[in-house]
């Protein structure tokens, strides 16, 4: 086993830029179930750094800024709303987090269905067009 990674409870944490952070983090906490770990905020409201944790996952995330990190990132909609990247989310239950995602306004873009290689599952976009998967397939139970 490689010792590069440090021995933590999570060792790949996505990182994401949001034009209105505090409204995302919200909308995130309370349509996918993420708890506010931290969240520090500039003077003016946007949010400097903020940590969402999610089982033994988290994101980190912070408002768009034009800084030298900044634009190394593009938001969703730059560019026909294509993204690089997407994360997934491993749940219990794919039709309970389904519902809650059509409740919060999420444009479903693959709807739920059984896969072929197991787990139920569907894909969505946040308010800000960012694209998540959300599933039962748990991919270290194989």
């Amino acid at each position: 086993m490689s010792t590069i990674p440090k021995a933590t409870k999570a060792t790949i944490i996505p990182c994401m830029r949001y034009r209105d952070a505090p409204a995302a983090i919200e909308w995130l906490c309370d349509t996918f179930g993420f708890e506010k770990q931290l969240v520090v905020p500039h003077e003016d409201g946007t949010i400097a750094h903020a940590q969402l944790s999610y089982g033994n996952g988290m994101i980190m995330l912070a408002s768009v800024f034009d800084t030298e990190y900044g634009r190394l990132i593009r938001q969703p909609g730059e560019k026909d709303k294509a993204v690089t990247q997407s994360a997934y989310l491993v749940v219990n239950d794919a039709d309970l987090v389904y519902g809650r995602a059509l409740e919060a306004g999420a444009h479903i873009v693959l709807d739920i269905k059984d896969e072929d290689y197991g787990g139920r599952g569907f894909t969505c976009r946040d308010p800000e067009g960012h694209l998540w998967s959300i599933g039962t397939y748990d991919p270290w139970q194989g």
